[in-house]
């Protein structure tokens, strides 16, 4: 478990608003004009104003529950002060659930798993999928597996969705939301697959790929939030913290 106290540096500063399309031309380019990454560069947005740093005042202490760095990062971005503390809980994997529906249901679990070790804080989980069609994408077992999932998305536009969960336990009060983008792949030969999957670690992400790493190789375009592709919808998640004490005021005053 740790504090997380400044902005990371492995990410480039992102930008809003939440929705735009890049192009894999923007993707390969913008490691060139934004902070490079730790594996090749990380691919920023092309245009819009950085995001602003939140103020803390009237937020609980705040939990990420999540072993991601990516999340980390991005959510260091909002320039709060957090703590880690990873809920180990085993995600839900159930074919008659909508991705959104089962993104919602694995990130509630983690954030309640944690709360019972935080229960004055603010508790953030989230549970990111890639799904094309009917079909879900978790994290791959074997590169092997990975390379089928990189070719089963090749020439596609798939959906990356993320789920995202607040959940203050003294209170009980809890905030839900998901978030959808569309990721067009490129179409892919053996060769650009094992290319890629050469520079990248595919078996500690859902879909086998991270948009930031070298995902110019492989992503043609996005429609829709980066950072939500990254793992973390920060620009839907800034406007619910921000909004969070004003509405927890109204529902007080409701209350009494």
């Amino acid at each position: 478990m740790k504090r997380v106290r400044r902005p990371g540096t492995e990410l480039p500063r992102l930008k809003e608003p939440t929705h735009q399309r890049v192009s894999v031309a923007a993707l390969a380019s913008a490691p060139a004009a934004a902070s490079a990454g730790p594996a090749g560069g990380s691919p920023g947005l092309a245009a819009g104003s950085p995001i602003a740093p939140l103020r803390r005042r009237g937020l609980p202490p705040l939990v990420l529950a999540s072993a991601s760095p990516r999340r980390t990062e991005l959510l260091a971005q909002l320039g709060l002060r957090f703590r880690v503390a990873p809920a180990r809980v085993t995600e839900v994997l159930a074919s008659h659930l909508s991705p959104r529906e089962l993104s919602l249901l694995n990130a509630g679990r983690k954030a309640r798993a944690a709360a019972r070790r935080f229960p004055n804080a603010l508790i953030l989980a989230a549970d990111t999928l890639v799904c094309l069609g009917v079909r879900q994408f978790g994290k791959p077992a074997t590169r092997a597996a990975a390379a089928r999932t990189l070719a089963a998305l090749a020439g596609h536009t798939h959906q990356v969705v993320t789920g995202v969960c607040l959940l203050h336990p003294r209170t009980g009060r809890e905030t839900l939301f998901a978030e959808t983008t569309d990721v067009t792949f490129r179409r892919l030969s053996p060769a650009r697959i094992r290319a890629y999957l050469a520079a990248v670690n595919p078996l500690d992400k859902a879909g086998a790929y991270a948009i930031q790493e070298q995902g110019h190789l492989i992503i043609a375009r996005i429609h829709g939030s980066y950072t939500n592709v990254v793992g973390l919808p920060l620009e839907r998640l800034r406007a619910v913290l921000a909004a969070w004490p004003t509405a927890g005021a109204r529902a007080h005053r409701r209350r009494n």
